[in-house]
């Protein structure tokens, strides 16, 4: 596990070749770039404001770097939050709003946060296709493929789905931010190449960044090192961020071999960095398909 350094670590060991033994054991950001199937997810505060309503300038900035990777022939599923948001903008709700109001708000919001959609990517001449899950959707056999079964047929039409949990008859998400599983789920379902997370810390850091100025924004994580991840997050107090659903479904996609990078929705072009193979955010490497270790 690497944390943000200028200094060179010399004593890393080297293979035959000369080249870093674990970059010909683990993938690379540099396999992550040439990624065609992509699973992004954009967390409830990559899309809203100060005040939990829906930002029209943050949901326009996210589709722009959705289609670095769409105008680049990349297929992508955006597994979005932020219905909830937009329906507390248009209802008055209380401070302690119950969670059958959030669930009623979110019915209001999801039809508001899919116009929102359709009108931003409609600037890239664009069509979106709305997809609402739950778990049991993923978790039953004939479900599941019918999910997919829908979005290969919009990748070959062009449209990019866009996927949120019901959250009008599934609270998961609204009690502990499930759709950082959900999106999990659907990139090992759908044979994805790379899951993307977005959200308002800039990765996984050594601590909880807002409160301890000492933190270390992590680099990369790579194979086993997730357990030294976990005792720096694993506790409620370095939550940041709902940081350990992101790192639970980084770790659940690598150990299928799909690569993960938690990152700022925020960082500039952060989807085209990702493309480019630029350091941003955190990446979590899994094994080369056949470079397990012998025991």
């Amino acid at each position: 596990m690497s944390a943000e350094t200028d200094e060179t670590d010399t004593d890393t060991e080297e293979a035959a070749d000369g080249t870093d033994a674990d970059e010909t054991e683990f993938m690379t950001r540099d396999d992550a770039s040439k990624a065609q199937r992509i699973v992004v997810k954009a967390g409830t505060n990559s899309l809203t404001d100060d005040e939990s309503n829906l930002d029209r300038l943050k949901l326009d900035k996210l589709v722009n770097d959705v289609m670095d990777l769409v105008g680049d022939g990349r297929e992508v599923i955006l597994v979005s939050s932020g219905a909830i948001g937009a329906g507390k903008g248009r209802v008055k709700m209380s401070n302690g709003s119950s969670v059958e109001d959030l669930q009623a708000a979110s019915t209001v919001g999801q039809g508001i946060l899919m116009r929102n959609y359709s009108e931003s990517f409609e600037r890239h001449g664009r069509e979106v296709a709305q997809i609402l899950v739950t778990h049991h959707d993923l978790e039953d056999a004939r479900r599941f493929n019918n999910f997919r079964n829908t979005v290969e047929t919009l990748f070959d039409w062009g449209v990019v789905p866009v996927v949120n949990e019901n959250d009008a008859v599934a609270v998961e998400e609204i009690q502990v931010g499930d759709n950082d599983i959900i999106s999990s789920s659907i990139a090992v379902g759908i044979d994805a190449d790379l899951l993307v997370t977005l959200t308002d810390v800039d990765g996984v850091y050594t601590g909880n960044p807002k409160e301890n100025p000492d933190a270390e924004l992590i680099d990369e994580v790579r194979g086993d090192e997730i357990a030294e991840v976990w005792e720096h997050v694993g506790d409620e107090a370095a939550d940041f961020g709902g940081i350990t659903t992101k790192v639970e479904g980084a770790e659940r996609v690598n150990r299928e071999g799909i690569p993960a990078i938690i990152a700022a929705s925020a960082e500039e072009n952060v989807l085209r960095k990702v493309r480019d193979a630029e350091k941003v955010g955190t990446f979590f490497a899994p094994r080369k398909k056949g470079g397990e270790k012998d025991d």
